[in-house]
């Protein structure tokens, strides 16, 4: 294709990039000091003809420059990306090129300038020729450079690590080289242009050493020569047109004239510089066509275009005036630079820029290709897609324009496209559309009732139908509110069933047909996971309507047995001959085939009866087929509010619950509670014996008792506090007093009779639990005596009270004359006997105190005179018998103080074990009399016992909780001598 048929645009912006005068950075561009330019690394090198290098920052300030090589100018140098490697080839051609390796983030001590990785002669057979043709790989493992005289010498080794380096000339001509690339893959191929051919050389892999390929007789000049990184093609650009070179041969070619001066690869874009045409031919076109037209002069103009290949289209051209000296890439940005040293900045302008000027141009398919190779995501497309459309309706192409609005349907608002063709005359566009948008499910409400609208316009009764028994392509919510609402239910319920919407079918018998017996047993035809949700979001309306077998299913469903019915075929019955009126719902159902409709229940007068009882004997056996089916049974708590105003059937169904094995705990709480609260609102429903029975059936559920271990106890599943509330706002006293006297509440019960003045209950309350509870007894006290009225409703219950208070010692006399003196209800003459009594008794004690007192202390007067005789007035001994043996006493004879005499021989002891002090008394302590051994081991094992005591506190607080008479508990422990201060004697 020639480039004259090929748009032109300006999708580049340019600036010119003035760089920084600091450390030579503005000479640097100069033409006399500048030789090559090379980026990489996010920075910017330029060699000069002195042999330096200076490297700029994005800023194109001089951070950096050493001298590289002292003879000769700086012709070529590659950066290798994302590395500190700088390789620079310098060429003096009165000796062979010179190539250096450069670390640049490693300097030599002494210069500071970076350190030289390694350095090595480019071979040329001795032959004083330029470079003209320069190629490395990413990596420095190979190297090719082409010269002048047409040889091309490939460096192969080790650079980086300075580890040596082999050369080889692997190519020879008579033309000079004009230029080498390197395409990578499976194996290393070098392609070579001269003059006056292209050629493909093998250097690794398969097909290494064969001699170069020809693949195209015409060659190419210098920098005319590139490769697309991207797709690995080689690019020649010629006078005639930009060719492109792949590994098996030559690939597209666009017509493009023009003396061409350098070529350069920019993302999508091929870059291309052309000198001005020649109008007369020159003895040195040939060597221009060479050396690229370095001598011109600098104020011959260049034209730099920029050109997508792909979608044949000129992103941007200009005419240069001074001739361009190199094209160079780096920071994202392309770059050119002119013999004159200025420095241009080519910015590519963003998608939506570039969009917005192919629509001012009313592109809209070249709009559409750059969006797609740009990789735009969908919605971005589809507004493209959508301007399209709206470009094509105003030129009138309005089935195109449909075309574009259907590709971008899915970002697009469907009233902005349905209001374009809302004329009757677009109806089939229309429909179109709308048929698209219920195949992206994207259609509305709106959008199903125009499209069946549109089909009603158009009678098109065969896509009427079609698209209602599709049901993928449209909104079957949608579809089945139009039947709802136009009356056609049977219509909603055939399309409802065949999509397995049971909620719908459901739905529309209840609400639309108010057929509540069918609702139900479609329900009870369902799986147990699909019934259970239509079964709770309608239960209130089906019990409203057919209580009874709802409750039924509840119950089978909330007990494990529910079983899905099953169609049973009816018998088939010929029809009578008279034409019998059929309803209406039969006619209009004849209209749509409706599978899954049931046969109607109204049956002709002379088979009628005999049908319905054959049908109802089949489907109670078909319901009699199989075990039910396992299923996750609900909490009984869900149903709960469906029997709001039910309460007979809500009673029915929580006892048929009640009956299943295996409840969980927590579900018969909650169905012991509401069965007790039901029964009690029933109970203040009804009046007299009716009344008593449902009281009694409330009192059961809580006066459960069983008998373990031979033990009688009470129990119940229903919380305390519930019984409580429940009995309290129903006035169910039974209940409280019930719950209260299985937890033990004894002194509550009778409280609550106190409180409500009920003597006689208190009365019964204080004999039943009296025994258990004896504080009753106090409180019984201080009632009987709060209030004449109650004195003479207990009678002589006050003096049981006090007899009892008096026999088992509940109360002091001195707290029971403080209670009874509280009110001036209680008399004297009440409490005269219990007094007598206790004054009587108390003086006994006393009495009984004193004279035990007297014989502890006579006693204890006679021990110590004891004590005192054996320690001051000597002992005689007259005894003539042993006390162990009876025998008559004999030398040795031991004496003991406590007067008992033995042989030694019956002591068992040795006589060394008895030592005597000068007065004749044993003065061993180890020695104890046989007889009085066994009394004092007891005595002394007490006083252990007492003293260990001492520090257990806790034995003295649990006598003294245990005791009726304190004082005396600590009275006993002070005799006993635990009471003493530790360590007294």
């Amino acid at each position: 294709m020639a480039l004259t048929s090929w748009k032109t645009f300006s999708f580049f912006d340019v600036s010119e990039v003035k760089p920084s005068e600091d450390g030579g950075g503005l000479s640097a561009f100069d033409a006399k000091n500048f030789s090559c330019i090379c980026t990489g690394s996010e920075n910017l090198f330029i060699g000069s003809s002195d042999g330096y290098v200076r490297i700029f920052s994005p800023a194109f300030k001089v951070i950096r420059s050493f001298r590289a090589h002292d003879t000769g100018a700086i012709t070529h140098m590659k950066q290798v990306d994302g590395t500190a490697l700088l390789l620079t080839i310098a060429e003096d051609l009165s000796r062979e090129p010179v190539l250096k390796l450069w670390a640049l983030d490693k300097t030599e001590k002494k210069s500071g300038v970076p350190k030289c990785v390694s350095s090595l002669e480019i071979h040329n057979g001795r032959k004083q020729f330029p470079i003209s043709a320069f190629a490395a790989l990413e990596n420095l493992s190979q190297l090719a450079v082409g010269f002048a005289n047409g040889s091309v010498t490939v460096v192969r080794g080790d650079l980086i690590n300075d580890r040596g380096a082999k050369q080889r000339t692997v190519f020879e001509s008579e033309e000079p080289i004009t230029g080498v690339e390197f395409r990578e893959g499976p194996s290393t191929t070098l392609y070579i242009a001269t003059t006056g051919r292209i050629l493909i050389l093998t250097i690794t892999g398969k097909g290494q050493g064969q001699p170069a390929k020809n693949l195209e007789d015409i060659g190419c000049g210098v920098g005319c020569m590139t490769v697309d990184k991207t797709t690995r093609d080689i690019v020649v650009v010629r006078d005639d047109a930009i060719y492109s070179y792949r590994i098996n041969g030559r690939g597209p070619s666009y017509a493009y004239e023009g003396p061409k001066q350098l070529v350069s690869i920019f993302g999508d874009y091929v870059a291309i510089v052309t000198r001005p045409k020649q109008t007369t031919p020159t003895k040195i076109s040939t060597l221009r066509r060479f050396v690229g037209s370095r001598t011109d002069s600098v104020f011959n103009a260049s034209t730099f275009t920029l050109l997508d290949t792909d979608l044949k289209f000129v992103a941007y051209t200009e005419t240069v005036i001074s001739q361009v000296r190199a094209l160079f890439i780096e920071w994202g940005v392309l770059f050119v630079l002119t013999i004159d040293g200025k420095l241009f900045r080519y910015h590519e302008k963003s998608l939506q820029q570039k969009l917005e000027i192919l629509y001012q141009r009313e592109l809209f398919v070249l709009a559409i290709n750059l969006a797609q190779k740009s990789r735009v995501d969908t919605p971005q497309l589809n507004v493209i897609l959508r301007k399209y459309g709206d470009y094509l309706h105003k030129k009138g192409d309005y089935d195109t324009a449909m075309q574009q609005y259907l590709k971008a349907i899915d970002n697009t608002e469907p009233s902005q496209v349905i209001r374009k063709f809302l004329d009757s005359q677009r109806i089939n566009n229309l429909i179109e559309y709308l048929e698209e948008l219920h195949e992206h499910d994207k259609a509305t409400i709106d959008h199903t009732t125009l499209l069946l609208n549109c089909y009603a316009k158009l009678k098109d009764t065969e896509k009427l139908e079609t698209f209602i028994k599709s049901g993928t392509h449209f909104d079957l919510d949608t579809a089945i509110s139009m039947c709802r609402q136009g009356g056609y239910y049977d219509q909603a319920v055939f399309l409802a069933k065949r999509n397995g919407e049971h909620e719908l079918v459901v739905d529309i018998l209840i609400e639309d047909s108010k057929n509540y017996d069918e609702a139900l047993d479609y329900i009870w035809r369902l799986e147990p996971d699909t019934a259970y949700p239509n079964l709770t979001k309608y239960a209130r309306v089906l019990l409203e309507h057919c209580p009874k077998d709802t409750t039924q299913i509840f119950i089978d469903y909330y007990t494990g047995q529910y079983l899905p019915k099953k169609d049973v075929p009816a018998p088939v019955t010929s029809a009578p001959q008279g034409g019998g009126a059929i309803n209406a719902v039969q006619n209009l159902a004849s209209f749509i085939p409706l599978p899954y409709r049931q046969s109607p229940a109204v049956s002709s007068p002379s088979a009628g009866g005999q049908q319905l009882a054959l049908s109802d004997a089949d489907l109670a056996a078909a319901e009699a087929l199989g075990p039910p089916r396992e299923y996750d049974l609900p909490k009984p708590r869900t149903a709960f509010a469906s029997f709001v105003d039910h309460p007979d059937h809500f009673i029915v169904f929580l006892e048929a619950c009640l009956k299943q094995e295996n409840i969980e705990e927590s579900d018969k709480v909650d169905l012991y509670t509401t069965l007790f609260e039901i029964y009690l609102e029933t109970a203040n429903s009804k009046k007299g014996a009716e009344k008593e029975e449902w009281e009694a059936k409330a009192k059961n559920l809580i006066d459960h008792s069983d008998v373990f271990d031979g033990i009688f106890f009470f129990w119940t599943p229903i919380d305390t506090s519930n019984v409580l509330l429940l009995s309290h706002l129903s006035n169910f006293r039974e209940g409280t007093i019930l719950v209260r006297e299985k937890q033990g509440l004894q002194f509550d019960i009778f409280r609550s009779y106190t409180s409500a003045n009920d003597t006689a209950g208190a009365i019964k309350a204080l004999r039943k639990y009296g025994p258990e509870e004896p504080q009753l007894y106090s409180a019984a006290l201080a009632y009987f005596t709060s209030s004449p009225r109650i004195l003479e409703e207990a009678g002589d219950e006050l003096r049981a009270v006090l007899r009892k208070i008096d026999e088992d010692g509940l109360m002091a006399p001195l707290q029971v004359i403080q209670t009874l003196s509280t009110n001036a209800v209680a008399t004297m003459g009440m409490v005269k006997q219990y007094l007598s009594q206790t004054i009587e008794r108390e003086r006994k004690e006393i009495s009984n105190n004193r004279r035990l007192a007297e014989s502890y202390r006579t006693e204890t007067e006679a021990k110590r005179a004891e004590f005192e005789a054996l320690g001051t007035s000597p002992a005689v001994f007259q005894t003539r018998r042993c006390s162990a043996c009876g025998n008559t006493l004999d030398l040795p004879t031991v004496h003991f103080l406590c007067k008992h005499s033995f042989h030694q021989r019956c002591l068992n002891a040795p006589s060394q074990s008895l030592r005597f002090d000068d007065d004749g008394r044993d003065s061993d302590d180890g020695v104890e009399c046989p007889t009085c051994a066994g009394p004092n081991r007891n005595i002394r094992a007490i006083r252990k016992a007492q003293e260990e005591a001492t520090g257990r506190h806790e034995l003295f607080t649990d006598a003294l909780g245990r005791s009726k008479d304190r004082f005396q508990v600590i009275g006993e422990f002070f005799g006993r001598g635990v009471m003493g201060a530790e360590g007294a004697e």
